[in-house]
């Protein structure tokens, strides 16, 4: 077996922004493998300085990966602990390469066509009239869960952003999420969840930054809201971690990002872990290609899960990759008549 990579910067459409800053380009990897004259790809995707393998060593475990892929995923997997989305690329190219097509990763319903999947549709931040127009386009395009990037401009000013909403939408028409990427200080965070439970949210992502485990158990236990990790379960990588942390703070729901959790397997111990201790869950892509995307699209429809899932981002780009993903009224589809515009030859 051959395995080689691909450096590939992704280009934002516009400046997209989070609490910690304005992305403009994204990077990612694509790691090949080529056997018998088949051919798999697979997709490493950081976010820097966010990820748990934000790391100067990044390419260099790339080269290493592809050096030693006579491992094989298992013991790849293991080997690759402390870099989730080379596990996740690892994962992801194997299975292209056993599959009959390399983009057909899971065959289902959902990748024949018969069945698709609720997402949320992303509201960036922005100032208040750009997020307004944002608002009004998603509801538009027929979504009924937005997810609003919270924490970055006057929190008064989000606050009537949320009133916009409500005023035009009650709750049972549409399902609220924020996202406030850790923004929040932990000695006003309670009060700005009791000023945003007016608004009838469905959850809020992160009030407060990671590793203060203390003021999120407490906030969980005493929220308004309900509380989904999302930045919390970066960097744990044990088993056993990942039960400690989920036992001590005991939140409501948590976020699963497979590049940033370990791939497919590491998103299913965190799934068994949640079932065991009655906390939800639902899946969302880290800003991947189409090529990633699609890979955890056709894994999460496995999952049956009926809540809205967060994998909506692939008209983020300039420079995506078409594919046979469609977003329509919401939903997330892939249409089987649709070819792939990308030749693994360019890779």
């Amino acid at each position: 077996m051959k395995a080689s990579y691909q450096k590939y910067l992704l280009n934002f459409k516009r400046p997209s922004g989070t609490s910690r800053g304005v992305m403009n380009v994204k990077e990612t990897w694509f790691l090949v493998l080529e056997l018998d004259g088949k051919k798999g790809i697979g997709e490493c995707g950081i976010l820097r300085g966010l990820s748990a393998d934000d790391r100067p060593d990044y390419e260099e475990k790339i080269q290493w990966t592809c050096q030693n892929i006579h491992l094989g995923k298992d013991q790849l997997w293991e080997a690759l602990i402390e870099f989730p989305s080379i596990q996740f690329g690892v994962e992801m190219a194997f299975q292209s390469l056993a599959s009959e097509t390399p983009f057909l990763l899971f065959s289902s319903a959902f990748t024949e066509g018969k069945k698709n999947m609720v997402i949320n549709g992303l509201v960036w931040m922005g100032e208040a009239a750009f997020m307004k127009q944002q608002i009004e386009e998603k509801l538009a395009q027929g979504f009924h869960c937005i997810k609003l990037k919270i924490g970055a401009i006057d929190f008064q000013k989000e606050l009537d952003l949320l009133h916009f909403i409500r005023q035009n939408f009650d709750a049972d028409t549409i399902e609220i999420r924020v996202d406030a990427n850790g923004a929040f200080d932990e000695s006003d965070a309670l009060d700005k969840l009791n000023q945003l439970s007016g608004y009838k949210l469905h959850s809020i992502e992160q009030p407060i930054p990671k590793n203060h485990t203390d003021s999120m158990a407490e906030l969980c236990k005493t929220t308004p809201i309900p509380i989904a990790l999302d930045e919390e379960l970066i960097g744990v990588f044990s088993y056993a971690e990942k039960e400690a942390l989920l036992i001590k703070i005991k939140p409501q729901y948590i976020i699963l990002k497979p590049s940033f959790v370990g791939g497919f397997r590491g998103t299913k111990e965190w799934i068994d872990l949640a079932k065991k201790h009655q906390i939800g869950w639902w899946i969302t892509s880290a800003l991947e290609s189409n090529i990633g995307l699609n890979a955890i699209a056709q894994w999460t429809f496995l999952q049956q899960n009926s809540m809205p899932q967060g994998l909506g981002t692939g008209g983020l780009y300039t420079n995506n990759f078409d594919c046979p993903l469609e977003v329509k009224n919401g939903q997330l589809s892939y249409n089987p008549n649709l070819d792939w515009k990308v030749e693994l030859n360019d890779f």
